[in-house]
Formats: C-alpha cells, structure tokens, sequence
C-alpha cells in the first residue's frame, strides 16, 4: 500500500504548494492564534478549527522540505 492512499483526503497536496518559508509563518500565526484563542477562553469548535488548519500547515510543511531536500530522481521513484 503506498502512502497516497493512507492519506486522509483532507490532507491531500494543494496544487499551489507554498514554500517552506511561507508555511514556517503560517504555523507561527496559527500557534500565535492558538494561544490567543487559549487566553480568551475560545470555544471547541475554534480550537479545534485552528488545530486542523495548524496540522494541516504542518503537514504541509513537512512535504515542502522533502520536496526541497529530496533529490529529483528519487521523488521521481
């Protein structure tokens, strides 16, 4: 079984893949946002938005830097 169909479909790659950059502030605005929505005693369902949208980054960002480290011929493998 590859790892494509382990996935769930909520985390499938975006078309637009943003740099390693950009996702490393996003995760930083998210966790920031976090832990305003924590002091302010935010609902669930906004921490729980927020948790998705932060795992999402990251798993976004983790596929970012294998793209950016992963030699050509093998991420053609």
């Amino acid at each position: 079984m590859s790892l494509r169909q382990l996935r769930p479909a909520r985390f499938r790659r975006r078309r637009a893949d943003s740099s390693v950059e950009a996702l490393t502030l996003r995760i930083s605005t998210l966790v920031a946002e976090r832990q305003q929505l924590r002091d302010r005693g935010a609902s669930e369902s906004s921490l729980e938005r927020n948790r998705l949208q932060l795992a999402r980054a990251q798993w976004e960002l983790g596929h970012a830097l294998i793209d950016r480290h992963l030699p050509a011929e093998q991420s053609a493998a």
